[in-house]
């Protein structure tokens, strides 16, 4: 290898890039558009969930129950019905996705020690929305039931009562349980698997329709020269974008920070390393700049989406389907974007997901040099 050659042919590759300004435009804007669309637009915290009640007794105990629902940042009391048939009716128009009838003989039952019944209505066309109002529900009802225990005991004479089981729970690494702080690092991980593939899918089929292939393949330049030194801008593009992307998570959605910027930046050169090895090979075989876009994209973006752990865990996906996911590089990114932002792990506690990173990256690597040859077919 020449490094002379290697530079010349890195150079060459500056100035193309200059000179297109789709790939400018692609290198600033498409990091930051992602990053605030998925940023603003992905949350998995499920607030403000609208409900209608139906109180069928209306005393004060029945309205401070009620109470609890709309003191909760989870739910939303949109309207307090007076009969049944309007609790369902706006159920099935979509006004609410929640429905509370209080029962007649609510306080009655409650002053006597008795079990009340609380019938709850849930909208299941949204299941994730369903199941969480289902679990924000039990928890205010069951907050309630042990504070009006508490007060029967006291009525019959009990005193200095304390509950036998107490939770003292705390959370690591996320104390506020924002989704915002586990879908950024992801974010990160998508924006470059996508921008990397998408940049250099445009590299090898640039010179076939400019017809400047013809001059590369006469010139003393090995493949793998053409490789490093059209990868190489493209590695520092990438660096820069994602540098971008991390100061916009952490300074702009307040996402902390707390592990090694060294081994920040050598998971991502090895990521990228693997996106533009996968770029590089598609623009070999397209040979058609359109054609290689729209396979790096379709190639890149779906899976990185679907199958890195980024919206679905990948521990509750069909085992054929887990099995697959190994062969997605950005599912040991993602896994070490999160431990290096949220819990500062260290290389020991990531190695795995280094090394099936590492892999990858020599896999792909390999293929995409031997994808090209120099030779008009």
């Amino acid at each position: 290898m020449n490094l002379n050659r290697l530079l010349a042919m890195a150079g060459k590759e500056v100035i193309q890039i200059m000179r297109d300004a789709r790939s400018i435009a692609i290198v600033i804007a498409m990091p930051l558009v992602m990053m605030l669309a998925f940023g603003y637009g992905v949350s998995f915290d499920t607030k403000h969930i609208p409900m209608y009640a139906y109180d069928m007794e209306g005393s004060q105990r029945s309205q401070d129950f009620l109470k609890r629902f709309q003191s909760s940042v989870y739910f939303r009391v949109v309207k307090i019905v007076g009969n049944y048939g309007e609790l369902v009716k706006a159920i099935d128009s979509g006004k609410c996705q929640i429905g509370i009838v209080i029962p007649h003989d609510f306080s009655s039952r409650l002053y006597s020690g008795e079990t009340v019944s609380i019938q709850a209505i849930f909208d299941g066309t949204d299941s994730n929305s369903a199941n969480l109002g289902m679990s924000y529900s039990q928890a205010i009802v069951q907050s309630y039931a042990r504070q009006i225990q508490m007060q029967w005991l006291q009525r019959q004479g009990y005193t200095n009562i304390q509950p036998a089981i107490s939770v003292d729970s705390r959370t690591w690494f996320n104390e506020s349980l924002e989704s915002m702080s586990t879908i950024v690092p992801g974010v990160v991980a998508l924006v470059m698997a996508v921008v990397g593939t998408f940049l250099t899918s445009l590299t090898i089929a640039r010179e076939w329709e400019r017809g400047t292939m013809e001059q590369l393949i006469s010139t003393p330049v090995t493949p793998m020269e053409i490789m490093l030194g059209k990868l190489t801008p493209y590695i520092a593009i990438g660096l820069l974008d994602t540098c971008i992307c991390a100061a916009v998570g952490v300074w702009w959605f307040g996402v902390p920070f707390r592990g090694h910027l060294w081994l920040f930046f050598l998971s991502s050169i090895m990521f990228l390393t693997v996106v533009l090895s996968m770029g590089y090979f598609f623009s070999v075989v397209a040979k058609a700049q359109l054609a290689a876009s729209q396979i790096s994209l379709i190639a890149t973006f779906l899976p990185s989406f679907l199958l890195s752990g980024f919206i679905f865990p990948i521990d509750q996906m069909p085992p054929v389907v887990q099995v697959i996911t190994y062969i997605v590089p950005a599912r040991y990114y993602m896994e070490v974007l999160r431990n290096i932002f949220l819990k500062g792990a260290s290389i020991t506690l990531m190695w795995q997901n280094l090394l099936g990173l590492a892999i990858l990256t020599f896999l792909l690597a390999f293929v995409a040099t031997r994808a090209f040859k120099k030779r008009l077919d």
